[in-house]
């Protein structure tokens, strides 16, 4: 197949004058050159342009979006720190309650602790709540009464949870 091809262009270039070949060559080389300037260089010399008008742009958007990390980084402790304490407490373990499946008898506010009542909970369920609560509103249990049920997992509880650090 290449040697057909070469044959063949062979055969068409010694048919050819020398002012043929002349005009074939330099046509080539124009050839050559316009499509090296429209494939390569055109578009980068068109995106350096580009680049130029959208560089300072981006530096400003970046050091926005690096003032604003940090700015994050210096306010996570503090948020870290923030506890809900009495109504926002007990609305905040009553939704997780629910959204967990769990429907609280009663929910009430005694002091700086909220106490919460279930009859017939599963035990399994409450502690799995009780450990997510503990992290994700800094709570601690001031005091638990536990009681079984005559089905296996089941039991009534009051408990108080409190916000952790506090006595």
């Amino acid at each position: 197949m290449k040697a057909e091809i070469g044959r063949s262009l062979s055969e068409f270039w010694e048919v050819r004058t020398p002012r043929e070949k002349t005009l074939l060559m330099w046509g080539g080389i124009v050839l050559g050159i316009t499509l090296v300037y429209l494939v390569l260089w055109a578009p980068a010399y068109e995106g350096r342009a580009r680049l130029r008008q959208t560089l300072p742009a981006m530096q400003r958007q970046l050091a926005t979006m690096n003032a604003q990390a940090n700015e994050a980084r210096s306010l996570e402790p503090a948020a870290e720190g923030v506890m809900p304490t009495g109504g926002a407490l007990r609305d905040a373990l009553a939704k997780s309650l629910a959204d967990n499946g769990m429907q609280p008898t009663q929910i009430q506010v005694i002091g700086a602790a909220v106490q919460i009542q279930l009859k017939n909970a599963s035990f399994p369920n409450w502690t799995m709540w009780l450990d997510d609560a503990r992290k994700q509103f800094k709570v601690q249990v001031s005091e638990a009464r536990v009681t079984a049920l005559k089905q296996d997992g089941q039991v009534d509880l009051t408990a108080s949870l409190q916000p952790a650090g506090t006595k």
